[in-house]
């Protein structure tokens, strides 16, 4: 195995970042191994999506450092190997689900019948095969962030970037979905998904409490818990943040 291969997935060292005279972000520090599905845990504003713009490259850091797989972010050679899934649903509206895709399914270099197998296998995951011929205009809100996540699968990414993937979403799909991520983290996929929803957080690998910029926690669920000595995702919370307050 060489030494790149040994790198973490995402390596976040001593990020800060700054809006003026806030910081959005405050001294993160932050491993993901390969194959981990990593979440992201937080309410609004909390500093969430800056970190992942961070690690994706779409954002700079006023200090800190991070690294993919190895490489120091940004560089425009490591848009392949990422696939991301934004809050906000980049999507042509006067296009078909299925014209999203081919335009996107070429950036990443698809073509043909590989880009063809592509779009069926990923909109079939999100339950979107019949759908893909209608203009996006007509999609609801909650088919949007499918064909949005169906776009991030398109190039079977090594790392997963999803910005509060669900929402929006019904129920039943939302637990297919989480299944999927479930598949891909055990096939070797790195996966980073945001969100607030307590019961999503349960499903993740490990988990990084995030509250006013400040990682006020790190670990599995289950000793986040222990550690807080409380019974749920949400009392645990709480209790950091409390702690954070205090400690202020």
């Amino acid at each position: 195995m060489t030494k790149s291969a040994e790198k973490p997935a995402i390596a976040v060292s001593r990020i800060t970042r700054k809006f003026g005279d806030r910081k959005v972000l405050d001294d993160i520090t932050l491993t993901v191994p390969r194959g981990e599905l990593f979440g992201l845990l937080g309410p609004s504003g909390s500093g969430k999506t800056t970190l992942i713009k961070l690690i994706t490259g779409i954002d700079l850091a006023d200090a800190g450092q991070v690294e993919l797989f190895g490489e120091p972010m940004p560089q425009l050679k490591m848009l392949q190997t990422f696939g991301y899934m934004a809050q906000s649903d980049a999507l042509y509206q006067e296009l078909t689900g299925k014209e999203n895709m081919v335009f996107y399914g070429s950036l990443y270099g698809l073509s043909g019948k590989a880009l063809a197998s592509r779009i069926q296998s990923a909109a079939a995951l999100v339950n979107l095969t019949e759908h893909l011929d209608k203009a996006v205009t007509a999609y609801s809100g909650g088919m949007k962030r499918r064909l949005s996540l169906a776009i991030a699968l398109l190039h079977e990414p090594r790392l997963l970037v999803l910005d509060e993937p669900t929402v929006g979403i019904d129920p039943v799909l939302r637990q297919a979905i989480w299944n999927e991520l479930r598949a891909l983290a055990q096939q070797g996929v790195t996966i980073i998904v945001t969100t607030h929803v307590m019961d999503e957080a349960e499903k993740c690998d490990r988990l990084g409490l995030i509250r006013d910029g400040k990682l006020i926690a790190l670990g599995t669920p289950e000793a986040i818990i222990e550690q807080a000595g409380v019974h749920t995702i949400e009392e645990a919370f709480i209790a950091f943040g409390s702690r954070k307050e205090a400690q202020a």
